[in-house]
């Protein structure tokens, strides 16, 4: 009886138990989301204010027949969900691993390789949602975006930033050092940033690097996010992009799933 007791007051897991894996992530978080409310707020300001209204202010005829602040503030709601998802695949993913083990702990427990990863991008997609919702909310205070469409910026981001962490999540499971990861952000991350549609037109550079800018996934994600915001159609079909970030998303699944199991599974 006293077995069966216990065995009653043990917590058990949901049944994804991907879930108790997010649910330990949102209890860290709450313990640490004052540190970056002021910036979630912050940083958008700063940057409507330096790209949008002081660079525009020099491009009086402004894109495609819209202010230049109108046009690259979708771009920035894409980026910033990159550098999001990016930031919360790099250093945690490796510390996880390198310096609090909590991946190892977490496979000790009943749960999967597909549950702790599962749940840690979930975890990802959260924080990428939530950011990007702190952007549209100050964007639509200087009245930056034309369509009420621009609500669908959020699930687009949101597979942004898992066809970005997933891969990330593998490329920061195998690497020994974290100055790795440094280099992934020197050499990956701010070009990316730079040439894929957000400050200007793809169309404007030579035809070898555009073609680059539309292999990365940021570029997907920026004319999802411009097509929404402008209430206008993309470039390119609805459908190829969400496929394009859905194989990135997949991809990068499989690769860290594969990675996870060599580190978690003796």
């Amino acid at each position: 009886m006293a077995q069966s007791a216990r065995e009653r007051a043990r917590p058990r897991l949901p049944r994804v138990p991907a879930l108790a894996v997010l649910a330990h992530h949102l209890v860290g978080y709450r313990r640490t989301w004052r540190a970056g409310i002021f910036s979630s707020f912050l940083l958008p300001v700063l940057t409507v204010l330096g790209f949008g209204v002081g660079v525009g202010s020099y491009i009086d005829q402004g894109i495609d027949g819209v202010s230049y602040l109108d046009w690259i503030v979708p771009g920035l709601i894409a980026s910033t969900a990159l550098q999001t998802a990016v930031s919360e695949s790099t250093w945690p993913v490796f510390g996880n691993f390198q310096w609090v083990r909590t991946y190892f702990a977490q496979s000790a427990a009943p749960l999967r390789v597909g549950d702790i990863l599962g749940g840690h991008l979930a975890f990802v997609v959260f924080r990428v949602v939530t950011t990007v919702a702190a952007f549209l909310l100050v964007t639509a205070l200087f009245g930056a975006l034309r369509s009420p469409w621009a609500l669908a910026a959020l699930p687009a981001t949101a597979l942004l930033g898992l066809a970005v962490a997933a891969p990330t999540f593998a490329y920061a499971s195998v690497v020994s050092v974290d100055s790795w990861l440094a280099m992934l952000l020197r050499f990956a991350v701010i070009p990316m940033t730079l040439f894929a549609g957000v400050f200007f037109p793809v169309e404007s550079l030579p035809l070898a690097l555009r073609w680059l800018a539309y292999a990365t996934p940021l570029w997907h994600g920026v004319d999802l996010c411009r097509a929404a915001a402008l209430g206008v159609a993309p470039q390119w079909s609805v459908a190829g992009h969400l496929l394009y970030l859905a194989a990135w998303a997949v991809g990068g699944w499989l690769l860290a799933r594969r990675a996870f199991r060599r580190r978690l599974v003796v």
